[in-house]
């Protein structure tokens, strides 16, 4: 498969620029004129970021893409998916709340802002893929009902994934909440209670209400875990782990294979800001300090391609000192898995290009 391009510019700005013109410029330089908007309705999938949460995108970038889009007759609205976990994004309701307090508003980005699987989360579409692992992807009615489907994404490690990029975000954040538990399911996590200290982190983010303390310790139902690995992130002494040791390959091919179903067939543009680099996703409501500097700006028509060339220029930069990852940075090569040692973010993006999402092979452009 021929090399893909991914256009890439830092955050330095200079004379009267500012970062919004220059990330203007950057999509242009990409192509994304190429897409014709005219009268099309345009899906621009975002993490709205969770409550407590302050490493999400700000939603200027946001409107300058929406703004971009309108100026080319474009009918654009901001969406995503319900989750799977307790937090203030389970259902319409409270995710708009979430994302209106986070300035995703319809007067301060310029446009609608929809849930794409509806009220509680069931509003889907199944969408055929005849994938390895997934023949057919819940994916949110909102999304499937779009002419063009546009992924802008906060670029960031993931205790689950490895990575959260272009992929993760259309693929777990488009499939509904049925979709997000048949991506889930492969490996339900065990408690090692040697390890566990009974500091309930593991029970106050399950959604399923599967964990409860016995003798100060954290104990799972497997009958009720959706086996969302959650608790796995959040555990502060690695007690719980899942009981699949390929679960997290499970997940990252399951993942790609919704991304296909929501990509295949129509227009779609990638665009990833690898900035406020996390140590775990925005779905949490607090947020570790960054592990990095910040890198830039990226944008492709490959999504695969696009995840690869952030991964790759995050690994050429320093551990922020006093950072998880300053922790744990001499322990592996890959600053990812440094972070997250049972991930391996490799296993999407190779699936990805096998099912023929796009290439991992990309020529990086520099937009200066």
């Amino acid at each position: 498969m021929e090399a893909s391009k991914v256009y890439f510019t830092s955050m330095r700005t200079r004379d009267a620029e500012s970062l919004l013109d220059k990330f203007k410029r950057l999509i242009v330089k990409a192509g994304i004129d190429k897409i014709d908007f005219h009268n099309k309705y345009v899906a621009i999938k975002i993490h709205f970021g969770e409550e407590g949460n302050l490493a999400y995108l700000r939603h200027n970038y946001a409107r300058a893409l929406v703004e971009m889009i309108r100026e080319r007759g474009g009918r654009p609205f901001l969406t995503d998916c319900n989750t799977l976990y307790v937090g203030y994004r389970t259902n319409a309701l409270d995710h708009l709340d979430c994302a209106y307090a986070h300035g995703y508003n319809p007067l301060s980005v310029g446009c609608h802002v929809i849930i794409a699987d509806g009220l509680k989360g069931t509003d889907d579409i199944e969408v055929p893929v005849d994938g390895e692992y997934v023949k057919a992807a819940k994916i949110g009615r909102a999304v499937m009902d779009a002419d063009i489907v546009i992924s802008l994404n906060h670029f960031k490690a993931h205790e689950a994934t490895g990575i959260g990029g272009a992929l993760k975000n259309l693929g777990m954040g488009c499939g509904s909440r049925a979709g997000k538990m048949e991506m889930h399911y492969g490996g339900k996590p065990v408690v090692d209670r040697t390890l566990c200290v009974g500091c309930k982190s593991c029970v106050k983010v399950c959604g399923q209400n599967a964990i409860e303390i016995v003798e100060r310790k954290a104990k799972i139902s497997e009958t009720r875990c959706a086996g969302c690995g959650r608790c796995i992130g959040v555990c502060p002494v690695h007690a719980i782990t899942p009981t699949n040791p390929n679960a997290n390959d499970l997940l990252n091919c399951r993942m790609a294979e919704y991304a296909k179903a929501v990509v295949q067939g129509r227009p779609n543009f990638h665009i990833s800001l690898a900035i406020d680099i996390s140590p775990m996703c925005d779905c949490h409501a607090t947020n570790d300090c960054a592990i990095i500097p910040d890198v830039g700006m990226f944008a492709s028509f490959d999504p695969v391609a696009l995840d690869h060339a952030c991964t790759d220029a995050c690994n050429t930069m320093p551990p922020y000192e006093d950072s998880l990852l300053a922790e744990h940075a001499d322990e592996h090569e890959d600053h990812f898995t440094a972070i997250a040692p049972t991930t391996n973010w490799y296993s999407c993006l190779a699936h990805a290009e096998k099912i023929g999402v796009g290439s991992m092979d990309y020529e990086l452009v520099t937009v200066k």
